[in-house]
């Protein structure tokens, strides 16, 4: 099946697609990570799918119930660069229980998405969005 799993703890019921990378993270009971996807130095709760193609990094915590869209990627360094990551300042990323981000989103470093907000598909979330909100665009707004 072609799946890297390393220092991690996995749940049960816990399904992992092809060509998976994911190393020194944690994932709940009843978890669906899709295909080609890397999770690292992460936390996801249960009930919670990862679609395809994701990048969940360092830092990260993903809750209970959260639907993450294929592609979509998390960011922790405000600052990237090859030369002085072992200088980087990483920020962490909290994503609250019963969020749901659409495809092709990019989530940036030291953001809270609060509980059951929605996040429309090819946003750009650049800062915190409160509970039971919907947001979309970049940069990502308040819709209703």
């Amino acid at each position: 099946m072609n799946v890297i799993v390393e220092f991690t703890k996995l749940g049960h019921d816990v399904k992992i697609w092809h060509y998976c990378v994911i190393y020194d993270s944690t994932i709940g009971n009843n978890v669906n990570i899709g295909s080609f996807t890397e999770i690292g130095h992460a936390t996801i709760g249960n009930d919670t799918r990862i679609g395809m193609g994701c990048f969940i990094c360092e830092g990260v915590t993903i809750g209970n119930n959260c639907f993450i869209g294929p592609r979509t990627c998390f960011t922790n360094d405000k600052y990237p660069s090859i030369k002085e990551r072992q200088n980087a300042k990483l920020h962490n990323t909290v994503i609250e229980d019963g969020v749901s981000v659409g495809a092709n989103c990019t989530i940036l470093p030291g953001i809270t998405l609060g509980k059951n907000c929605l996040i429309g598909g090819g946003s750009v979330v650049t800062r915190n969005v409160p509970p039971n909100q919907t947001w979309c665009g970049n940069p990502a707004r308040r819709i209703k």
